[in-house]
């Protein structure tokens, strides 16, 4: 008996119903990243090993999924390297290409190769699926879709406020109602490090802290610790984690514990910036919230971080995050030209409308009439409707085959078609078919030659 199978942890397939509500989702945010100006590019699925590894820190790098060279690739390994079983080293020797983690660095690469083509600021989106080998958990995959959007060459804070405003269109146009879009920034984190006395354990400073929203203040500072951040410092660390009161009211907090650090303070400055720029400027219905806890785990951010969380009440992680880098192109060589960009998380986004029931019922209609068959001649005149009903706007089909009735109109009640065609003999000796509502149960005559008086009053009721 053949093995039943199955497909690896963490992948998904979809159903049509899915991908209708997955295209729902990707079509509302490019009108929006159009909207605002960007422009679409594509980058290959699997980049250079080179390209991707030591931009993401160590926990990104051992979150890449490695493929293997083509032909007899241990062949080519010699027998020290092979025999000493250490994956460090073998790895280099098998693999020379990885499947892309995020869009940013290959996004980095693609600004460095076509530099000479770019106007720029350039603004690019795209969507395009990435690979994590991650723990699969609810709303974490190891394959899944981003929906990224980057200015580059630009340093303004203004496009950092523009991106507040398209996450506030976008999740506004969706019906997410009440979302949270979380600002920290880097120089902020980098000036604690400073004055707590860690600033050479910055890294893992920020990676711990990254993770307090998911395991908890207590178990956070165990990390630190087990880091070699010293209890001092963490001691020192601790307003950070009783942050509390209104944006403005944190600022003058942070400007206290930050006097002495320049970096700090210059992060304080910029987030005053954007806060009050996006206050006078108001949101359609997310609302800004400064988290000094918000660290977001890699390495190339180097100002404003950004984080959206769901509404009140939907247990989900980030549906969102993004943030300014500097210099992620100075990796490839091409040096000062900064950039900042967000990303839109497409499963959990579905998850969340998913939960809330703020799917449009449209999209569970895939076809707006079903012309049953009635035999080789009816089918013919048929199928000519048919033709005459896709040019004019309408998604029509013709049942393939003339089965009987009940199973055709069975088939069409389990694709939830609103409206049914029955053109039999006698339709075609009377020159008319006749339209039946599923719903309603009411049936309509229109005259063949008429198809699109029909066609008319279905789009104008949709």
């Amino acid at each position: 008996m053949a093995q039943k199978p199955s497909i690896p942890k963490g992948t998904r397939d979809f159903s049509p119903a899915e991908v209708a509500k997955r295209n729902y989702i990707i079509q509302t945010i490019k009108k929006h990243f159009e909207t605002f100006g960007f422009m679409p590019i594509e980058t290959p699925s699997f980049e250079n090993s080179e390209t991707l590894m030591g931009k993401y820190g160590d926990e990104g790098d051992r979150l890449i999924f490695k493929i293997l060279n083509s032909g007899d690739f241990i062949s080519k390994v010699d027998d020290v390297t092979y025999s000493s079983k250490n994956s460090a080293s073998l790895t280099p020797k098998i693999s020379e290409k990885a499947l892309r983690y995020d869009l940013t660095v290959p996004f980095a690469r693609y600004v460095v190769m076509h530099q000479n083509e770019i106007d720029f600021p350039f603004k690019r989106y795209q969507i395009q699926p990435v690979w994590r080998a991650d723990r699969p958990q609810k709303g974490r995959f190891r394959e899944f879709y981003q929906c990224d959007a980057d200015v580059v060459g630009a340093n303004s804070l203004l496009q950092e406020v523009e991106f507040v405003q398209l996450y506030d269109a976008v999740f506004t146009d969706l019906g997410l109602i009440g979302t949270t879009i979380k600002i920290n920034n880097r120089k902020v984190l980098s000036g604690i490090a400073e004055v707590i006395g860690a600033k050479h354990l910055l890294v893992d400073f920020t990676v711990a802290l990254d993770k307090l929203d998911k395991i908890g203040e207590e178990k956070v500072k165990a990390e630190m610790l087990e880091k070699g951040i010293s209890e001092a410092a963490i001691t020192k660390a601790q307003p950070l984690f009783e942050m509390t009161g209104t944006a403005s009211e944190q600022l003058e907090k942070l400007k206290s514990i930050l006097a002495d650090s320049e970096v700090g303070m210059l992060g304080v400055s910029e987030l005053e910036e954007i806060i009050l720029t996006v206050d006078a400027l108001g949101l359609q219905s997310a609302k800004l919230q400064l988290d000094v806890t918000l660290a977001r785990g890699l390495n190339y951010y180097t100002g404003a971080i950004f984080e959206v969380a769901a509404p009140e009440g939907v247990q989900m992680g980030s549906i969102g995050g993004g943030g300014r880098y500097d210099d992620l192109t100075g990796i490839f060589g091409l040096k000062e030209v900064s950039g900042v960009g967000i990303s839109f998380g497409l499963d959990r986004i579905y998850l969340v409308l998913e939960e809330l029931n703020l799917f449009p019922d449209s999209l569970d209609t895939s076809l707006d009439v079903l012309c049953l068959n009635f035999g080789k001649q009816e089918g013919l005149a048929s199928l000519k409707l048919v033709s005459s009903l896709r040019k004019a706007g309408l998604r029509a089909d013709l049942y393939p085959t003339d089965a009987k009735m009940q199973k055709q109109f069975k088939y069409a009640d389990k694709r939830g078609v609103p409206y049914t065609i029955l053109l039999g003999e006698q339709e075609l000796l009377k020159g008319n078919f006749v339209v039946k509502n599923m719903k309603t149960g009411n049936q309509q005559a229109y005259a063949l030659d008429d198809a699109a008086s029909f066609a008319e009053s279905i789009i104008s009721a949709f």
